[in-house]
């Protein structure tokens, strides 16, 4: 199909009907490399280490992992399962902008079901509760807030009823240097730091 403009030659997909070319010799426009920055990403290396890996751009790979987020459907909420919610305190930009990153965490196999991400308020809280709601049973904290968003009749505080999600939290902190207590890889950006969560939960 042609040359592209530094010479190289052009091919074009029978299927997708998509342009590209066999060799790339920036390494941002090699089609399997969205795969290598999840694994990076999910692995805790920060930013510049990706880019210094990869050998890529900063601002590339951030447009990027924004990107490889976007494409990423989140998994289906199953009903009558037993789930527990806590939530993550980090901060965005300067240590006094306080960020919560909220989740809910599945009793069986461990997983994710949803999330989100923004300041301790009923909004951010009841994105993750009102997909509870067909829940068998929801473990929170003794959060004020849970009592007015959760049911009552799925809705418990039992004395170590949030081990599970307790610990995950701590393997998060491990993973993911920006959520760290004490870090200077913290996130710039909302939406940054809901891209790498997005991709490091289902990624």
């Amino acid at each position: 199909k042609g040359y592209q403009e530094n010479g190289k030659q052009r091919y074009k997909c029978k299927h997708c009907h998509r342009k590209q070319q066999a060799d790339y010799s920036y390494q941002a426009y090699i089609p399997e490399l969205n795969r290598t920055i999840s694994e990076y990403t999910k692995e805790g290396v920060r930013i510049r280490g990706i880019a210094r890996l990869l050998k890529i751009s900063t601002t590339t790979l951030i447009r990027r992992i924004i990107s490889i987020s976007k494409n990423i459907t989140a998994p289906h909420v199953t009903a009558n399962i037993e789930y527990e919610v806590d939530e993550i305190k980090t901060f965005v930009g300067r240590k006094t902008d306080h960020i919560w990153v909220t989740y809910a965490l599945n009793r069986d196999d461990k997983s994710v079901s949803c999330f989100s991400v923004g300041p301790r308020t009923n909004e951010t809280l009841r994105k993750v509760t009102d997909k509870l709601s067909n829940a068998k049973r929801v473990y929170t904290d003794k959060l004020r807030q849970y009592r007015t968003l959760l049911s009552p009749a799925i809705h418990k505080t039992t004395n170590r009823g949030t081990n599970h999600i307790e610990r995950y939290n701590l393997t998060i902190r491990t993973h993911i240097k920006r959520l760290n207590r004490r870090t200077i890889c913290y996130s710039r950006a909302i939406s940054m730091l809901y891209a790498v969560m997005k991709i490091y939960f289902w990624g």
